[in-house]
Order: structure tokens, then sequence, then C-alpha cells
């Protein structure tokens, strides 16, 4: 089976062309055995490249636990690059289904190649039955929550991917101190409030337009980077009066800029998309 490896600032999938290539029979299995960081290929998944009847591709993505997720902002500009530079659709802009529909990407290209990527992400899913969440509000902003022993006020947002936002200090950024996001993250992942799992962003606001952010992934743990976290960040920061509608998001892996338009009440999120290398992983 070919495949190729990607990222977007950090965060890393391993992708099958599934438009001129036959699937793989069990995706849950493989995303298993190519995440693995030891035995595998390594990455934070695996992200199939599919025909769509609605748009040029459509995209499936599985977590490095194999279970399959909604959306992947990183992991769609890496399928945007990929569907221009590989001639599924050579063209500067983009319709790619997803598990929350079809999101148009924008590309910027050098030299035939694309080098980043605006996604218009689409509406925040802001209703709590829908995030889904049994926190109080639509949505909860500055909820009570209760993980692990430390008590956070939460603010959740889906971006067709749930996404609670937990603002902190500089402790969970201390690499020198105990990781609290490894400790916290997966207490808040697996949180009885969030019936499909949670993905958990610990953020530091620096000003109305700039804040640091650490991930812990639903399904993957601790990744460089979620593009669609950074998303939901940016409309939890309106939401509770901490940063306005353009902010510029530092995560590990590098920078996203985000803007929620007010025009359209659509969240736009440009980053860079990266092709690592390509190889053959064995089949039976």
């Amino acid at each position: 089976m070919r495949f190729t490896k990607m990222h977007g600032i950090g965060n890393d999938y391993v992708y099958v062309d599934c438009v001129r290539t036959k699937p793989p029979a069990d995706p849950v299995a493989l995303a298993r055995a190519v995440s693995d960081r030891h035995f595998g290929i390594g990455s934070d998944g695996l992200i199939l490249i599919c025909p769509s009847e609605r748009g040029d591709a459509r995209m499936r993505m599985f977590n490095a636990d194999g279970s399959e997720s909604e959306m992947c902002g990183n992991g769609l500009r890496c399928v945007a690059k990929f569907v221009h530079d590989h001639g599924i659709a050579t063209k500067p802009q983009l319709k790619l289904e997803t598990g929350r529909g079809v999101l148009t990407v924008d590309l910027e290209v050098s030299g035939g190649k694309a080098v980043r990527a605006r996604v218009n992400m689409g509406e925040p899913i802001l209703a709590s039955a829908k995030i889904p969440t049994t926190l109080p509000g639509d949505p909860p902003v500055n909820a009570a929550l209760t993980a692990g022993g430390v008590a956070f006020a939460a603010t959740c947002v889906s971006m067709g991917n749930p996404h609670a936002v937990v603002y902190v200090g500089d402790e969970y950024f201390d690499a020198s101190a105990r990781d609290l996001v490894a400790e916290l993250g997966p207490k808040i992942e697996n949180h009885e409030v969030f019936p499909r799992r949670v993905n958990a962003h610990f953020v530091k606001v620096h000003s109305p337009g700039e804040v640091t952010m650490r991930t812990w992934e639903r399904g993957s743990g601790i990744t460089l980077a979620c593009g669609t976290g950074a998303c939901a960040v940016c409309v939890a920061g309106v939401l509770t009066g901490r940063t306005g509608r353009k902010i510029v998001a530092h995560l590990p892996g590098g920078d996203l800029e985000l803007e929620w338009s007010e025009a359209d009440n659509c969240v736009y999120k440009t980053g860079p998309a990266t092709e690592v290398f390509s190889g053959e992983w064995p089949t039976a």
C-alpha cells in the first residue's frame, strides 16, 4: 500500500490515496498500526483521501487509537495539498467533503506546489446537545468543570467535533514541571459530561489578538497542533471576552491564523501544509 506522510504544523498523519487505489479493508486496524511511533510509521492517525460526489475529494480521518473522527483542520489542509500537488484536482480553490460537510479551501501555490491553505471551517456549533455536552448553556461559557480534582471554567464549542477550552496559567506550559496537560487532558477527554469524549485545550492569553495553546486530542493524546481546536479557541475567546475575532494561535508545532467572521459567522483558518515522505506499507 502506497502512503504519504504529511503534517500541518506538526500534527502528522499517514495519507492514503483512495481515489486511484483500493481503500484499506480495515482502516481501524491500519490506523493503529501505522500510527505507532516505534513499530509503525509514526503519526497522530490515518487519513484516507476518497472519491466524492459532492466535492473534489472526501476526507476520512482515524485517530491513533483507531476511532474515526468527524474532522481534522490540520489534516484538511494536507488533504488539499495532496489533492492539488498529486494531480487529483489541480486548481487554487478546492471543495473537500468532510464529516461536517463540504468545506472550501483556498490554496497558496509556489513553484507548482501548495504551501499554505485558508480553510472556511464553517459556522461553530454552539448548542450543547449538538456539541455534545451536558454542561449548561448554549454554548456552555465558563461552565464549572472539575477533572482530576482541579476546578476549571470550560467553554465548549463544536467545529464538527467537540472541544472544551480552559484558560490556564504558565504552569501548563512549563517544560521543567510536571506535565499538567498529560495529567489532566485525559480526565477532561473522558469526563462524563462529554458523551462522545472531547478535545481538551489549555490556553494562555497574551493579548486580544494572540494566544498560546496546548492540546490533549481525543483518541491521540498530546499533539503538536489541532486545527479545529484552534478554531474553537478563537470562538471561545470571543464568547468569554478574552480575545477578538482575529487571533494568532501559537501551538507547539507552529502558528495558525484564525478569524471568526462577523459577515458569515464562519471560522477561517490559515496555515501551512507539508509533505514529508512517501513509502510502501506491507499488506497481507
